[in-house]
């Protein structure tokens, strides 16, 4: 076994020197966090104001702004520091808060997306029991899962890596990730490779095919049903879709990236690829549901109105 330490502090080292370049970056940033904190806020007010929105999909698209917020905090205040100063050191307690921020809210957005392609294949293939299957009781349990599974999964990924003496101190990312803490390890890693591949198969892979199931099963149901019947099924199914697919290919890219050599990629295409599954998704459920889901546009429209005749008096 090498000797290691235990860092005081990691060097983000995938920051690139723009020069004055950095300000238009920085405000750019500013612009897209503000906007994902206002767009998810108004989804959030929306649904929580609105009695006829109390149902569970809606209850379950809060969930998501909820933890958009919840993920974007863990990144942007951070990044737009390090934007503007000429080091990126971090110390050792706040980059394993921001592995455990990112990363709990990457796996929740997959739990609460595959919650909800339960809820979406009970409501098309058994209509039914939906209203005896789909109670408060459920939907609350049901949040509480996606909640507590992530949470609990990655504390003990986190719990792992903190224990381990380090022979550098240099991650070549703009954030903390795990596996690039652990590659610095100066011992055997062999048992936070295991753990990591059982939390990645089991929040994202396991999920991913219970989507394709659900949706495979409505799909069955709508081919034998009328054209109306279909039409609506799309209305309320497309903006799951969308997400999923969205979140999907940003999560991958981002796994893919970590088998790369970092000095071997370009380092703003890697900085981009490695930020997509933070900000993309944050930035487009809101408009996806907000547009595409009419009682939720219809509600986001009375309450802006609303609130631009309160002003004016």
């Amino acid at each position: 076994m090498e000797n290691g330490t235990f860092e005081a502090y990691f060097n983000l080292t995938m920051f690139v020197n723009i020069g004055p370049y950095r300000y238009i970056v920085f405000i750019f940033c500013f612009l897209l966090y503000a906007f994902i904190v206002s767009a998810n806020l108004v989804i959030i007010l929306a649904i929580s104001r609105e009695r006829a929105l109390h149902e569970p999909m809606y209850i379950f698209v809060s969930c998501l702004s909820i933890n958009s917020l919840y993920g974007s905090a863990g990144l942007f205040p951070r990044l737009l520091q390090d934007l503007l100063s000429d080091t990126h050191l971090i110390s050792r307690p706040a980059c394993f808060t921001q592995i455990y921020i990112i990363y709990s809210y990457a796996s929740c957005e997959c739990t609460i997306l595959s919650i909800m392609a339960y809820d979406r294949y009970i409501a098309v293939c058994h209509p039914l029991h939906y209203n005896s299957t789909m109670t408060c009781k459920t939907v609350s349990k049901l949040a509480a899962l996606a909640w507590l599974c992530p949470a609990f999964s990655l504390a003990i990924i986190v719990a792992l890596s903190v224990r381990l003496p380090l022979c550098g101190n240099e991650i070549k990312k703009v954030f903390c990730a795990p596996w690039f803490v652990v590659r610095l390890s100066c011992i055997d890693t062999t048992l936070n490779n295991v753990v990591g591949m059982v939390v990645t198969v089991s929040t994202i892979f396991l999920p991913l095919f219970y989507v394709l199931y659900t949706y495979l099963q409505i799909y069955l149901v709508c081919r034998k049903s009328s054209s109306e019947f279909k039409g609506k099924v799309l209305q309320k199914c497309l903006p799951h879709i969308v997400t999923y697919v969205i979140y999907s290919i940003t999560a991958f890219s981002d796994i893919a990236l970590s088998r790369f050599n970092p000095d071997e990629l370009n380092p703003i295409i890697a900085t981009i690829v490695s930020l997509d599954f933070v900000v993309i998704p944050p930035i487009l459920n809101p408009l996806v549901y907000g547009l595409k889901l009419p009682e939720i546009r219809r509600h986001i429209f009375r309450m802006l109105s609303w609130s631009k005749q309160s002003f004016r008096k």
